[in-house]
């Protein structure tokens, strides 16, 4: 090719190839052994530019790549990078493929209650604890160069969404962002965000999906198309239209509705039409669930995740599969299954194995078939996740919690229904939830193309499914909500004022309002101005800005009494115009007429021809008159800026004809002939007001007397004081705007300080010593636990004790309501959980009062006192099986619950007074529940 080539063309290839080659990019891309997308190389090149990116791209596109470049970058400079991502499991999984790449000694893992490397240069986290970092002012920030969020889509999240807009407020400008989406269908705008609060951003939006993904509905035996390709009739690009036999599928199903006129035909005709419509129906159904998957194996489009959106229903379809006798496995594949369960389940005591259910699960493995959901123990599904993307698992039923980041991505996916329970009521799923849901079919690099599949069920509207398949609609909509702790934390480390303009260029309320956070901005870079302003009109002799006050407040009576001077003559001129009569000769002082003229009509009562005409009498008197050059005008009071007062008078004839040149020309001539000799009186100018005022005469006195008066640069510290002036009172004007606002974060800000500051938490911008107590207690109810702790609830308990009370802080039952109260332990723990109930009823109380409304998401629930007997039992020492037999819960849930209820006793252990006993027992307490299951659960 380079044969075809110009010496000139071949020597600027040549140019840029050593160019590329110079670039931190060049030997990144030698790393990997397949070449990257544009998009990956578009954002790494921004990267590289120094740029903050933004990429929002499908499931399994590859994006994370970029994030594995700010990495490399990171290293290259000698910088840190910290790679944050929602969930512990996506920690683990990121953390162990970055030890592979750079070595152990490189990498290390932070996830709230473990800590590997936390010294090297690249950390692997989950978000909050960077959030943590940030508000501690943690060490380990010094010489962070990248931060990369992987899944920031997570911000949606209304339960944990704010941390994500908190780490991206408060990180140091000089750290480069990398942010990581699913594909959003507002990209731009969140890019927006990004650009206004953290710099140059540049936004990459991939619809491509590197393997193309194929729609199937499948009706009994029949696997159906979703979309069927036509051409267009001028022979164009081919159009995607509903498969039609869906549509006559779904007609006919739908259309078996009672018809009363049945009843009157015949009874062959009748049984004819049954007869016609059982043969219809033979040959649709929705498969059971090992129909599926026989079907699938059978054309080759296994591994699949099938979306149950159920945990039951998760357990009961592998079930089934068991029953079925379904074996998707050889014994070779058994035997690997075995060995890799064996050796990561090695550290589970064996006393707990049968209450987890390990030998049916394992059984389920063997086969190929697993489940996949939130109430699994953290190591099965993590086996769960390896088998999977090792071949060794072909058939996976999960929840949509799946979906959400782990890397699991299959030939197929497979829909069981397009309605799910959404906490309050069962609702269709969105075409984001559906985008999120296919994503994982088709894997890069194994699979040509991936499928998903939705199961036929009575009633689909194929149409309406197209409409979910086709449509990229997922915006991004903030769940950010101030907090407590957040209003401790930002009041401690900027004050009231900073942190009420930090929180308005939160992308909540950008989303909100988007002009506020400009704003903000603006208010922000006004502020940095008048404080170099400041320095610029510093005066050795004395205090220049009372100086100067003393000058604008003289500028400002005098330019008041001149407008009350103006006005005045203004009036006196109108008043004059109202005593003129017609044929009164006049001299007009100003404008285009000024000189003689005779007043034909005053202008002060509406005369009929002009009213027709449009004419407007409001703005004073307009007196129609002949002038010496013989022009008939109707003047206004902008023509009279002095009373006028007639010179002569003259009879208007009664033939007079303005419309008429003669008419004009003649009586034009009587004025001239009559008072064109006379002069008008010269308007004597009044006194000014100024002359004599006596607080004019006070700050001229005051003035004179000042240090700064004999000032040599006295001029020049003027000139700076008019400029910080001027921008003080514009800055004054953006903050009303901002105040205007209805409903802003910083207006929810405001209530929150002062509740917090009837509770003695803050005094102004200082934040007390109860204050500091709560910025160290992070979670939903942090502001009931800082109450316990000061009013001494929990002195007096011991470790297990205080285990039980403090579940209540987190936990929270799936169930809105439980028809059973929950039991207590007794004595000491029963008593102390009656009084977090109370305290906790008077902070809702406060909270009404203060109008601080918990259906927005601000505010503190009520505890959820449900988890409190197995905290209390699992932290006195019983067995797994013991606690698990007394409540109806699964061991996965049992294991996160106790996590959640580790993480928050740590809390309390370091916000409680040091060698307290609350604090001593808040670690035994930690001691006692990290045991068992819950010890050997999860890397993380």
């Amino acid at each position: 090719m380079t044969e075809d080539m110009s010496p000139a063309e071949r020597y600027a290839l040549a140019r840029q190839r050593a160019a590329e080659q110079a670039t931190a990019l060049a030997p990144f891309r030698e790393m990997y052994d397949f070449e990257l997308d544009p998009f990956q190389i578009e954002a790494c090149r921004a990267l590289e530019a120094g740029k903050g990116v933004l990429v929002a791209a499908p499931t399994g596109s590859g994006k994370t790549i970029v994030g594995e470049f700010a990495v490399h970058l990171a290293l290259s400079q000698g910088r840190k990078c910290f790679y944050t991502t929602p969930i512990k499991a996506l920690s683990n999984q990121k953390y162990s493929d970055l030890v592979k790449r750079y070595g152990a000694a490189k990498v290390g893992l932070l996830t709230g209650d473990n800590s590997v490397n936390a010294d090297a240069p690249v950390l692997v986290m989950t978000t909050e604890v960077l959030r943590n970092m940030l508000y501690a002012g943690s060490q380990t920030l010094v010489g962070l160069g990248h931060v990369v969020m992987d899944e920031v889509h997570y911000l949606s999240d209304r339960f944990r969404g704010a941390v994500w807009e908190e780490v991206i407020i408060h990180l140091p400008e000089s750290v480069t962002l990398v942010s990581l989406s699913a594909t959003v269908s507002n990209a731009e705008e969140f890019g927006d965000w990004l650009d206004t609060v953290r710099g140059d951003t540049q936004v990459i939006v991939s619809e491509h999906r590197p393997v193309p993904l194929w729609q199937h509905v499948l009706a009994g035996r029949r696997m159906y198309d979703l979309f069927e390709e036509k051409a267009t009739p001028d022979g164009g690009r081919s159009r995607r239209e509903v498969n039609p036999d869906l549509v006559r599928l779904a007609r006919m199903e739908n259309s078996r509705t009672y018809n009363p006129r049945e009843r009157r035909r015949g009874k062959m005709v009748r049984e004819a039409e049954r007869e016609r419509e059982r043969r219809q129906r033979s040959r649709i159904w929705t498969p059971s669930r090992v129909e599926v998957i026989e079907r699938l194996d059978a054309e080759g489009l296994l591994p699949a995740i099938t979306f149950i959106f159920s945990r039951a229903g998760c357990e009961a379809a592998v079930q089934q599969c068991l029953y079925a006798g379904l074996r998707l496995n050889d014994d070779e594949a058994r035997a690997r299954v075995r060995a890799i369960v064996e050796e990561r389940t090695a550290a589970i005591p064996d006393e707990d194995l049968h209450v987890l259910g390990y030998f049916e699960w394992l059984e389920g493995l063997e086969r190929g078939i697993a489940a996949h959901h939130a109430g699994m123990l953290p190591t099965f599904k993590e086996v769960v996740e390896e088998l999977f993307v090792k071949g060794l698992v072909k058939a996976v039923f999960a929840t949509e919690t799946l979906a959400l980041g782990i890397n699991m991505p299959a030939r197929s996916v497979v829909l069981e229904k397009l309605v799910k329970w959404n906490g309050e009521q069962h609702a269709d799923i969105t075409p984001g939830e559906y985008t999120q849901l296919t994503g994982r079919a088709g894997r890069r690099g194994i699979d040509v193309e991936g499928h998903a599949v939705v199961l036929w069920q009575r009633g689909m509207d194929p149409a309406a499914l197209a409409g979910l398949a086709g449509t990229r609609t997922y915006p991004l909509r903030s769940s950010f909500k101030p907090s407590y702790n957040m209003a401790v934390n930002l009041v401690s480390q900027f004050g009231r004022h900073r942190s009420r303009e930090l929180l308005e260029t939160s992308f909540a309320q950008f989303q909100a309002d988007k002009s506020v956070v400009g704003i903000s901005r603006q208010v922000q870079k006004n502020e940095e101005g008048l404080a170099g302003y400041r320095e610029a009109i510093e005066c050795h002799l004395g205090d220049f800005d009372e100086y100067a006050r003393l000058r604008r407040e003289l500028k400002d009576r005098e330019t008041e009494l001149a407008k009350q001077g103006a006005a005045q003559r203004r009036a006196a001129a109108a008043a004059a115009l109202e005593r003129l009569k017609p044929g009164d000769v006049i001299h007009v002082p100003t404008g285009k007429y000024a000189g003689l003229a005779l007043v034909l009509d005053p202008g002060v009562a509406p005369a009929r021809s002009d009213r027709h005409r449009g004419f407007d009498y409001h703005d004073g008197p307009r007196p129609l008159v002949l002038t010496a050059e013989r022009q008939v005008k109707r003047l206004a009071e902008i023509d009279f800026p002095v009373p006028v007062e007639p010179l002569e008078r003259m009879r208007i004839p009664r033939s007079f004809n303005p419309r008429s040149p003669q008419s004009r020309r003649d009586l034009a001539s009587a004025l001239r002939t009559k008072a064109g000799h006379l002069v008008p009186d010269r308007h004597r100018k009044s006194r000014a007001a100024a002359a004599d005022d006596t607080e004019i005469a006070r700050l001229r006195a005051a003035i004179r007397s000042h240090p700064c008066h004999g000032c040599d640069e006295r001029e020049d510290h003027a000139r700076w004081a008019e400029r910080y002036h001027r921008l003080q009172r514009d800055t004054r004007q953006l903050e009303r705007r901002i105040e205007g606002r209805t409903n802003t974060i910083a207006r929810t800000f405001d209530r929150i300080c002062a509740l917090l500051t009837d509770l003695d938490y803050l005094h102004g911008d200082e934040v007390t010593e109860d204050g500091r107590r709560l910025a160290r207690l992070y979670g939903e109810l942090d502001l009931l636990a800082s109450e316990c702790l000061r009013e001494g609830v929990w002195d007096g308990l011991g470790p297990a004790e205080l285990a039980a009370c403090a579940s209540a802080l987190v936990y929270e039952a799936r169930a809105a309501d439980d028809a059973m109260p929950p039991k207590l332990p007794a004595g000491a723990a029963k008593e102390a959980l009656g009084k977090m109930v109370r305290i906790w009823g008077r902070l809702d109380a406060l909270e009404e009062q203060h109008k601080i409304n918990q259906a927005e998401g601000v505010g503190q629930r009520e505890p959820d006192l449900g988890f409190a007997w197995p905290a209390y039992r699992w932290a006195s020492g019983h067995g797994l099986d013991e606690v698990l037999r007394e409540i109806d819960m699964p061991a996965g849930d049992f294991v996160r619950w106790s996590k959640q209820l580790i993480d928050v006793l740590g809390q309390i252990a370091a916000a409680a007074p040091s060698g307290s006993p609350v604090a001593r027992n808040a670690r035994r307490a930690v001691e006692g529940l990290l045991r068992g299951v819950v010890a050997y659960s999860s890397v993380g």
